[in-house]
């Protein structure tokens, strides 16, 4: 592979691409950049014929992308690490591709939970010789910018999408956003791109209520941060009307995530011990939704998601206690996105039929 040119690519989440793809080709000018194509029901077909039965979604979604990547030229992936089970996934996908007879480069970025920014550089200057410290440091700074940026307009999107008075507003609005955020040049730029979408969304015209259902999502990472992988639950919940909050985030994560004792502290008498992976957070969550009156919490997560299946006593007694329903979805596969609609309008319907009870209860 040496006389090769080099091609590098990544698995999708969300829309986090257009921040991975920046600092890649900022940081590795001597490599060419391949983004995988968008998920479709082609990338979970691929990656789930070539998975173990019963690994977890995002592992088939990971290697589903890297399948594609590969197809395209790619021969260097790169695989982020950390976290639960999915620390473990790189050498089996790496294992899988190679038996498919897939010759690349596999580059694990984490090798535990911590983000590392100097051992980051150190793998990306074994790639890029001529990378010096100051220029990765600037461009890593600056991704990460971006990224609050983008977590910051999705929070505001998220609160007001669903009471467009224009449909789709919103969506061609982020979409321009997008393609600006992958050419910004420096800080001063992408300050000044923030700040004139910010108030270009601020301007777009809503009728939303003085009280409208507010629904929490909460739940295992991938599964709340790529759209596919559960079947666009946030933009279905828009359509019906309903201010969606989601806390996770990759900022949430890296930077405004709080410590594990505060997270307990959160859960109150419903947690000892923190669960794993994104679950004690999940618990705290949903206790911190229902104090402040949210309608409703679905949590989400792929089938046999161990954390999260660990948070759902809890969860069931927050529910109990609090008298506020919460749906539960795992995601799999052979997932029908039919039953997830169904079964999304029936909580919706309920919703609206405790909000009028309630209502009725009030004028008695």
């Amino acid at each position: 592979m040496a006389s090769q040119e080099k091609i590098m690519s990544f698995p999708h989440i969300g829309n986090y691409h257009v921040a991975i793809e920046f600092l890649l080709k900022h940081v590795l000018e001597n490599i060419q950049v391949l983004t995988p194509p968008p998920i479709t029901k082609k990338t979970l077909e691929l990656g789930s014929k070539y998975s173990p039965d019963f690994v977890c979604v995002p592992f088939k979604y990971n290697l589903g992308n890297y399948l594609e990547a590969l197809e395209q030229g790619a021969n260097i992936l790169v695989q982020s690490g950390g976290g639960c089970r999915f620390g473990y996934y790189g050498e089996i996908q790496e294992q899988i591709l190679r038996d498919l007879g897939y010759d690349f480069e596999f580059i694990s970025l984490i090798d535990n939970e911590k983000v590392n920014p100097l051992a980051f550089f150190n793998r990306f200057k074994r790639l890029n010789p001529q990378l010096s410290f100051t220029r990765f440091a600037y461009y890593f700074q600056l991704t990460f910018k971006m990224i609050e940026a983008m977590d910051s307009l999705d929070h505001m999107i998220r609160s007001n999408i669903g009471f467009a008075v224009r449909e789709g507003s919103f969506e061609l609005l982020h979409k321009e956003f997008l393609r600006e955020l992958a050419a910004v040049e420096g800080f001063r730029s992408l300050d000044k791109l923030y700040r004139k979408y910010d108030a270009l969304f601020r301007q777009l015209e809503v009728n939303k209520p003085d009280n409208p259902l507010r629904v929490g999502i909460v739940g295992e990472l991938y599964t709340l941060m790529e759209p596919f992988s559960s079947c666009f639950i946030e933009k279905e919940l828009a359509k019906k009307g309903i201010q969606v909050t989601r806390f996770i985030t990759v900022s949430y994560l890296l930077r405004h995530h709080p410590q594990s004792s505060d997270l307990l502290k959160l859960a109150g008498n419903y947690l000892e011990y923190e669960i794993g992976a994104d679950g004690t957070d999940s618990v705290a969550r949903a206790k911190m939704l229902a104090e402040a009156g949210y309608d409703g919490v679905i949590h989400v997560k792929p089938f046999g998601c161990t954390p999260e299946v660990n948070s759902m006593p809890m969860l069931q007694n927050i529910s109990n206690d609090y008298k506020m329903p919460i749906l539960y979805f795992s995601f799999d596969a052979q997932t029908s996105e039919t039953g997830v609609l169904t079964r999304l309008e029936a909580f919706h319907d309920m919703l609206m039929m405790r909000r009028e009870a309630n209502r009725w209860q009030n004028v008695i």
